[in-house]
């Protein structure tokens, strides 16, 4: 039986949405510091959950976000989530809008840890 990739495009869809929705600056909550990114979504199997994996970045080199200013990110795009599904509903052509999850994205800040890691080795 074939695997069935409507998950995944859908995904890349939301993807698509919320991270043009962050370039134009539709959402407008004071929480929303640095650079904000989506890196990528899942979708459940049967479509009704999507898990949106968000990357902040700061402006300042050098300079990591607090733990505070990541929950607050979270809390913003918590509070955002209806907004965020409208959008989604009118852009992507779906029956049903999935239920909005979103996590920290840490794979970054794992990355740069260990690129000074092994810098200091030398």
């Amino acid at each position: 039986m074939g695997k069935n990739h409507r998950p995944q495009r859908l995904g890349e869809e939301i993807r698509k949405v919320v991270s043009e929705m962050l370039l134009r600056g539709d959402l407008k909550d004071p929480r929303f510091k640095g650079m904000i990114g989506i890196s990528g979504v899942d979708v459940s199997g049967d479509g009704s959950y999507a898990t949106l994996y968000i990357t902040s970045l700061s402006f300042t080199p050098g300079q990591e976000m607090t733990a505070e200013e990541k929950q607050g990110i979270i809390d913003a795009f918590n509070h955002s989530s209806g907004y965020i599904r409208s959008v989604i509903d009118k852009a992507v052509k779906v029956r049903y809008v999935p239920e909005l999850i979103f996590k920290l994205d840490e794979s970054f800040e794992y990355g740069a840890k260990m690129d000074k890691i092994l810098d200091g080795l030398k």
